[in-house]
């Protein structure tokens, strides 16, 4: 059996911490020891930018935010999705994620981070929100486990109603709000319909071809 080899660590502001490993070829992050993401399941990711996006690429100078980089498959899928003339805002709140993902050598979104459309932000994606009024048409957040805190306690505040009400404001008319979750969570699903979100809930296989299944909770302006 070949070993899963420990390639990097960092901490989360909160001091959680954050490892990137290897495995026959399969590249992860964990967060406390528990595996958050890694190349060998990402399709539900690649789902939810393509629900997110839907239409914006006949869109004149689309604008996109994206909370959590992570291993650069969401924003890859994203790039599908918008024009020559878009802006894709990707805020990431551990600078050793970005990192990780323009290191060469380990071959995940160094390419893509560099694509002109691309705007990294080693920070909070609850600052852009709050500092960025009815600026985008799409806002992705992947940025933990789902609707909760898992990588960084703060995160909670992100699912709350406030934190809602903050991501429907940074958003053009009609524009989506797309969250990843790992488990279905009906009253987060309610919780967005009370920030007026009209909502879908959509589910996504982690691999085109099976294995477990992720939410995805699309959240139109209304």
């Amino acid at each position: 059996m070949k070993p899963t080899r420990l390639l990097d660590s960092a901490t989360t502001p909160d001091g959680t911490p954050l490892t990137l490993h290897e495995h026959d070829g399969t590249l992860s992050i964990r967060v406390g020891g528990v595996e958050l993401m890694s190349t060998r399941q990402h399709h539900s990711e690649e789902r939810l930018a393509e629900l997110a996006c839907a239409g914006l690429r006949d869109r004149p100078r689309a604008a996109v935010l994206i909370g959590g980089l992570g291993l650069g498959f969401t924003l890859r899928e994203t790039l599908r999705h918008v024009a020559a003339d878009a802006t894709v805002v990707v805020a990431e709140l551990v600078p050793a994620v970005i990192a990780w993902n323009r290191d060469p050598a380990h071959r995940l979104a160094a390419d893509v981070i560099d694509d002109r459309r691309v705007e990294i932000v080693a920070g909070d994606v609850a600052e852009v929100l709050a500092t960025s009024p009815a600026r985008f048409d799409a806002i992705m957040l992947d940025v933990d486990n789902g609707a909760s805190g898992l990588t960084a306690a703060a995160n909670h505040g992100l699912y709350s109603a406030k934190g809602l009400g903050r991501a429907r404001a940074a958003l053009r008319p009609r524009g989506r709000l797309a969250i990843w979750s790992a488990d279905s969570d009906p009253r987060f699903a309610a919780r967005m319909e009370q920030a007026e979100f009209t909502v879908d809930v959509v589910k996504a296989r982690t691999h085109p071809t099976g294995g477990s299944w992720n939410t995805l909770f699309i959240g139109t302006r209304s």
